[in-house]
């Protein structure tokens, strides 16, 4: 029998997998390609989102999380009954799709959200913003889960204990994955 502590914190850590690999992996592009807002500016003059947030980096990171829920979805619709703690994303891997996308973009979509908030507090690209550097990414794809497909986000994410583990793995990994990608020179800054 596994503890239920465990089976929560599994069940956190397998959904919000793609979500944090998408926002990781859409630095790869380093910043090249058209910027999302276009070089637009909002009612207050500055850019609606910066230049720091492209369409390269939005796809390369979405398309890049596909895969990834594409194999957790076989893995969890081939793994034995005692050991499916993970919900299926779908009855079928091509059946996944939209979760895997609703994952992916979703982040990325929350990420730039973070940093249409960040710009009209007047922060520039890369300035620190504690909580809309963090949390935003990970809240649209559970926020558009929850609405569009709650047999297998309301499971995982409605509880006390899993909001918990989010917070605790979002602001943990984040720190994380953003020293990775400054040690290993795709972002100018450590946060």
């Amino acid at each position: 029998m596994v503890d239920a502590q465990l089976v929560i914190f599994i069940r956190v850590l397998w959904v919000l997998t793609p979500v944090f690999a998408a926002n990781a992996l859409a630095t790869l592009p380093r910043g090249r390609g058209p910027p999302m807002d276009f070089g637009r500016t909002a009612w207050d003059g500055r850019r609606l989102l910066g230049p720091s947030k492209t369409w390269a980096g939005f796809w390369c990171g979405t398309l890049l999380a596909v895969p990834i829920v594409l194999l957790e979805a076989w893995l969890i619709l081939h793994a034995p009954p005692d050991l499916q703690l993970v919900p299926a994303y779908a009855g079928s891997v091509v059946a996944a799709l939209p979760v895997a996308f609703l994952l992916g973009g979703g982040a990325l979509v929350g990420d730039a959200a973070g940093s249409f908030v960040k710009r009209r507090l007047g922060l520039g690209p890369g300035a620190r913003a504690f909580g809309l550097d963090q949390l935003p990414f990970v809240a649209v794809p559970v926020a558009l889960g929850l609405a569009l497909d709650p047999s297998v986000f309301v499971p995982v994410f409605f509880s006390w204990e899993a909001l918990l583990w989010v917070l605790v793995l979002t602001l943990g990994l984040h720190a994380l994955f953003n020293w990775v990608g400054y040690r290993a020179g795709l972002k100018r800054v450590p946060w």
